[in-house]
């Protein structure tokens, strides 16, 4: 009886799959981060960037708010990295310092908006900007959602939410550093208020895609 006892374990035991480990979430969230630059700047170099850039970059709440963004993006793509173990690596501060990121980003904004007086004319096109961001987008949150769901994470609401913010703020870099346009009103209207109408998406799908 022990033998054939045994003589199972020994059988299941070679026919269990090797699992790969997790990886560190600190490495994690370097290849996301990673992986989002090298993204960004692909698609600079394939659409180009705004051919006013040198007078943008002369402006003080232009550089604010790409750094804002850039700040947004970096916190997200950690904190994803994070909410991918049950335990967040015992860094709950970092893993939800988005939130701190986001509450710096409408600072920014706001105080662009303040200063844009008068107000720049608004460009000749609306949703195509919405439109152009989403595109973008898409590739970044699938990747994040694949590595998500390698994972275990138990917060996945919040997960989901963050990684389409991650996505959705490289696409923000991206038309931002590409598009001709200095009207703080079109710019909140249609790059970041249909962002945070996506976050909220991102909760449901977050709940939808990485249960397990």
């Amino acid at each position: 009886m022990t033998k054939d006892l045994e003589q199972l374990v020994a059988e299941l035991a070679a026919e269990a799959a090797r699992v790969a480990p997790a990886p560190h979430p600190y490495r994690l969230g370097l290849q996301l981060i990673g992986a989002a630059a090298a993204y960004l700047a692909a698609a600079l170099a394939l659409s180009g960037v705004r051919a006013d850039w040198a007078q943008a970059l002369a402006q003080p709440w232009f550089v604010a708010e790409i750094a804002a963004l850039l700040l947004l993006c970096v916190t997200t793509s950690c904190s994803a990295a994070l909410l991918a173990f049950p335990d967040l690596h015992q860094k709950r501060a970092l893993a939800f310092a988005p939130l701190w990121a986001f509450a710096l980003f409408l600072l920014v904004m706001l105080c662009a908006w303040r200063a844009d007086s008068p107000p720049a004319p608004l460009p000749a096109h609306s949703f195509e900007c919405t439109l152009s961001i989403t595109l973008l987008a898409l590739l970044p949150a699938a990747w994040t959602f694949r590595w998500l769901r390698r994972c275990a994470s138990t917060h996945q609401r919040w997960a989901g939410s963050v990684a389409v913010l991650s996505a959705f703020s490289v696409g923000a870099l991206w038309l931002r550093l590409h598009e001709v346009n200095d009207s703080i009103v079109h710019v909140v209207a249609w790059h970041y208020l249909p962002l945070l109408a996506f976050a909220v998406v991102g909760l449901w799908s977050g709940r939808r895609l990485l249960k397990w």
